[in-house]
């Protein structure tokens, strides 16, 4: 079983054959392609396609929208026009976005934690959630 798919038994949702497929597709994307992949709609159908050729575009948004309303997905809408998805985990991670080629680097950074801690509490505030998404192009070496 997957971790998506167990994610939908913890949260009571219903997951048929083509469902199966999706939440499988899903949880591999990690371990197949890294932490860089954070597919889209799109390359989420072509992967689930290769295992059952009659699942449809449609089926793949439906049931990206459940786990997504579920809390099993994240969508990230990472300036480019497409929305992409990761599962939810309890590990915090930022994103770091090329802005060339589409490249996305997670990353955990402890000085970075703290310092938007400090800001928080400076403007008088407790911090209870954020997100830090930067965009930068790589770094040509001579």
């Amino acid at each position: 079983m997957s971790k998506i798919e167990e994610k939908c038994k913890e949260k009571g949702v219903r997951l048929t054959d083509q469902r199966k497929i999706i939440a499988k597709v899903i949880s591999d994307s990690k371990q197949t392609f890294g932490s860089k992949d954070h597919p889209d709609v799109d390359e989420l159908h072509k992967r689930a396609s290769l295992i059952d050729k009659k699942i449809s575009i449609a089926t793949v948004y439906r049931t990206i929208k459940l786990f997504e309303e579920s809390g099993i997905l994240i969508r990230h809408d990472f300036k480019e026009g497409k929305s992409r998805y990761e599962p939810t985990t309890e590990e915090h991670h930022n994103h770091l976005i090329d802005i060339n080629s589409g490249e996305i680097v997670e990353f955990v950074d402890k000085e970075v934690e703290e310092l938007q801690n400090k800001i928080a509490q400076k403007l008088g505030y407790k911090l209870v959630d954020h997100k830090l998404e930067l965009y930068g192009s790589k770094i040509k070496k001579n």
